[in-house]
C-alpha cells in the first residue's frame, strides 16, 4: 500500500512538472497565445474581484448613502454580555465606479469606467501609478473617449524592450522608423506632419532616428539636403544620398538662399497652374519632394561676438521662412539637437511654433524637454525626464492620431545607413538641377495669403 501511494504521488509530481514546463515553454515561445487563452480570463477575473479594494486604496471611490443593515449595541444582559441588533437604516457606504469587462489587447488588456460624480480623467491619471503598482502590471494609461468614459489601458510587460527591424516603407514620406508602446508602428509622415523637432542627449538615440530616417526615405524618389554643423561629420558618409550638404555656417546660410529660392520658384509654378500646392500639379511637372535634416539645431543660432549678429539673424528668418511656407510646396525639416532652450533666441521659439511634430528623448536639462513637449501636456513631460540612460531610442512623441506615447527607434547601425546611401546613390537628384531657374523672388501679401497655410497641426493630446 505505501508503494502504491508513493507510485501514485510520483506520477502527480511528474505530471505537474510537465504541465509546468510546458505551459513555461508556450509563455516563452508563443506569449500571444498563451496570454489569450490563460493569462488574460485569470487577469479579468482577479481585476474585477479586486476592483473595490483597488479603487478605495487609489482614493478613487465616492461616499454615497446608502440603506444599510448595520448592528447597534442593545441590553446588556445579567451575565454582562453586549446584546446587539440589527437595523436597516441609510449609512454612508464607499461606492466604486463602474467597471466593464476587461479586454485583452496585444500587450495588456483595457477596460472602460464610468467615472462618479465630481471626477475627471485627471484623478485617474494622477492614480496610474498607484494601480499599476496595484495590479502589478508594467504601466497603466489612460484616456477618455467622452464625457463620463475612461479608459484604462494596462501594459504588462515593456513592448521596447526590443524592437524589430525596419521594415520597407510603402508610401511617399512615410517611414516606420520604431515602435509606439501599445505594440503599433510608430510612423513618420510627412505627408500629414511636415516639420518635426527632434531633441536629446548624447547617446540617446536622436542620431539614430536621424539613420533609420535615411535608410527609410533612400529607396524613395526624394531629395535628402544636410544641415552638420559639427563639421560634417555626421551626415558626410551619407553624402552619396545627399543633394546638397553644408557643414559651416556660411554654408548653411547659401543653402538655405537655395531652399527659399527653390520654394519662391515652386509658388511662381503653383500660382501659373493654379494650385495651392504641388500636389495638386500633374505629376509630369511635379517638382521633386525635400526633406531638409537640421544637425545640431542650437549650432546655427549660438553667437560668440556680435560680428555674427546679422548672420544668424540671417539663418533664422531664412529657416523660419521654409517652415512657415514649405509644406506647400514639398520641404520639409527634420530638426534635431541636444540642447533647444528659449535662451537660443526668439527665432528658435518661434520655429518651434512651425513643427508641429515632437520627439523627445532622454535630455540633459528640463529646459529642453519643457520645450519640446511643454505645450502638449504635462504628463508627457513627467515621462520624457523619466526616461533611463539604459534604454537609447526610447522617446515621447507625439502622434499623429493627436495623443503622445513613449515610442522606441529600430536600431540602425551608421555602416547599414552608409550601405543605404551607397545602395541608393543613383535615386540622388542633383542639387542644380532641382534649383536650376530658381530665382528669389520677392513675395508679396497676397502671395504669403494665398500659400501660407498652416503646417498641419497635431490636436492637442487626451490627458494620459
Amino acid at each position: 500500500m505505501p508503494d502504491r501511494f508513493l507510485l501514485a504521488l510520483l506520477d502527480a509530481g511528474v505530471v505537474l512538472a510537465v504541465t509546468v514546463a510546458g505551459l513555461w515553454a508556450w509563455r516563452r515561445w508563443h506569449y500571444r497565445s498563451f496570454w489569450l487563452v490563460v493569462g488574460y480570463p485569470l487577469m479579468a477575473v482577479s481585476v474585477r474581484a479586486t476592483w473595490r479594494k483597488v479603487a478605495l486604496g487609489c482614493g478613487l471611490t465616492k461616499k454615497r448613502q446608502r440603506f444599510w443593515f448595520t448592528t447597534v449595541p442593545g441590553l446588556v444582559s445579567s451575565t454582562g454580555t453586549v446584546r446587539v441588533k440589527r437595523r436597516f437604516q441609510r449609512v454612508a457606504v464607499d461606492t466604486k465606479p463602474w467597471m466593464w469587462l476587461p479586454m485583452p489587447t496585444r500587450y495588456g488588456w483595457r477596460v472602460t469606467l464610468h467615472t462618479l460624480e465630481g471626477q475627471t480623467p485627471d484623478d485617474y491619471s494622477a492614480a496610474a501609478e498607484r494601480l499599476a503598482h496595484s495590479w502589478r502590471v508594467h504601466a497603466v494609461r489612460v484616456s477618455s473617449p467622452r464625457p463620463g468614459r475612461v479608459v484604462l489601458a494596462a501594459t504588462m510587460r515593456d513592448p521596447l524592450l526590443r524592437v524589430d527591424e525596419i521594415p520597407p516603407s510603402s508610401e511617399l514620406l512615410k517611414v516606420t522608423v520604431g515602435r509606439l508602446e501599445t505594440g503599433r508602428p510608430w510612423e513618420i509622415d510627412f505627408r500629414t506632419v511636415p516639420h518635426w523637432l527632434n531633441a536629446g542627449a548624447t547617446q540617446s538615440g536622436k542620431s539614430n532616428l536621424a539613420n533609420v530616417l535615411i535608410v527609410g526615405l533612400a529607396p524613395q524618389p526624394v531629395a535628402l539636403v544636410g544641415f552638420d554643423l559639427k563639421g560634417g561629420v555626421e551626415f558626410t558618409p551619407y553624402s552619396p544620398r545627399l543633394s546638397a550638404l553644408a557643414t559651416s555656417r556660411a554654408e548653411c546660410v547659401e543653402l538655405l538662399d537655395d531652399l527659399v529660392g527653390l520654394m519662391a520658384d515652386r509658388m511662381s509654378l503653383c500660382r501659373q497652374a493654379g494650385a495651392r500646392n504641388i500636389w495638386q500639379l500633374p505629376p509630369a511637372v511635379r517638382p521633386v519632394p525635400v526633406v531638409v535634416l537640421v544637425d545640431e539645431l542650437a549650432e546655427l543660432y549660438l553667437m560668440a561676438d556680435k560680428s555674427e549678429k546679422d548672420e544668424i539673424t540671417k539663418t533664422s528668418t531664412a529657416l523660419l521662412r521654409v517652415a512657415q511656407l514649405g509644406r506647400a510646396f514639398g520641404i520639409y525639416l527634420f530638426c534635431s539637437g541636444q540642447r533647444i532652450g528659449s535662451d537660443l533666441g526668439p527665432g528658435v521659439t518661434a520655429l518651434r511654433a512651425q513643427c508641429s511634430g515632437r520627439i523627445c528623448h532622454r535630455v540633459n536639462d528640463p529646459e529642453t524637454a519643457t520645450m519640446t513637449l511643454g505645450d502638449l501636456d504635462p504628463a508627457a513631460l513627467v515621462s520624457a525626464r523619466a526616461i533611463p540612460a539604459e534604454t537609447p531610442g526610447v522617446a515621447i512623441v507625439a502622434s499623429q492620431d493627436g495623443q503622445w506615447y513613449r515610442a522606441r527607434s529600430f536600431y540602425v547601425s551608421e555602416h547599414a545607413a552608409e550601405r543605404a546611401a551607397r545602395m541608393y546613390a543613383d535615386l540622388t537628384p542633383s542639387w542644380e538641377e532641382i534649383t536650376s531657374g530658381a530665382q528669389p523672388i520677392e513675395m508679396t501679401d497676397d502671395d504669403l495669403a494665398q500659400f501660407l497655410t498652416p503646417a498641419a497641426v497635431i490636436p492637442e493630446p487626451r490627458k494620459g
